[in-house]
């Protein structure tokens, strides 16, 4: 090889690395953006979520109901998620005031509206019966504990999980169960 090609050659490599590089440092720049919340805060309220959200949906897998354990950790999870991104959205907001406007409160209507659709999902209505109104309902709860637990309120999403943890077990051992029929299913 000449050196006119072979200087070609070496141009190309070192065009290549620097395009390389760049890419590198485009991709690291995603990962390392600055975020209004400390990464380890962001960790546990997730955490906590799917933690307080499992609890829940332990309850209902025990009593062998349509949605439990990993769908309630799931809705608590990503309850948290948009709050999260809420929060981040409005403190970008707050420091761009001129750039965009933010609204926190609409994703906080739009998370709720998103688990209500897959609570009514879960109720079924067959032969003048109701069933799934609580699983539903405990789905649009971990909702709300998912959204306490990204605005970082720790305290309330475990007393709303202690609270419905209580009217879950509690109140199921207290209230009789309606008597059967023989195919099993409540009279109506």
């Amino acid at each position: 090889m000449n050196w006119i090609a072979a200087r070609g050659v070496r141009g190309s490599r070192k065009k290549r690395q620097e395009s390389d590089t760049q890419m590198l440092d485009l991709l690291a720049e995603e990962f390392l953006r600055p975020s209004s919340l400390p990464f380890p805060v962001m960790v546990l309220r997730l955490l906590m979520a799917l933690g307080l959200g499992g609890c829940i949906g332990w309850e209902r897998e025990a009593h062998a109901r349509a949605a439990g354990l990993r769908t309630h950790m799931l809705i608590a999870l990503a309850a948290a998620c948009f709050t999260l991104v809420a929060v981040e959205l409005a403190e970008f907001g707050a420091a761009h005031s001129d750039q965009q406007r933010t609204d926190p409160l609409r994703l906080i209507e739009a998370v709720t509206a998103g688990v209500a659709f897959l609570a009514a999902g879960s109720i079924v209505i067959n032969r003048g019966s109701v069933k799934g109104i609580t699983t539903g309902a405990s789905m649009w709860l971990c909702g709300a504990i998912g959204l306490s637990c990204g605005m970082g309120d720790l305290r309330l999403a475990m007393l709303v999980t202690g609270l419905a943890l209580v009217v879950l077990y509690l109140i199921r051992q207290m209230v009789p169960s309606p008597p059967k029929d023989k195919d099993g299913d409540e009279p109506r």
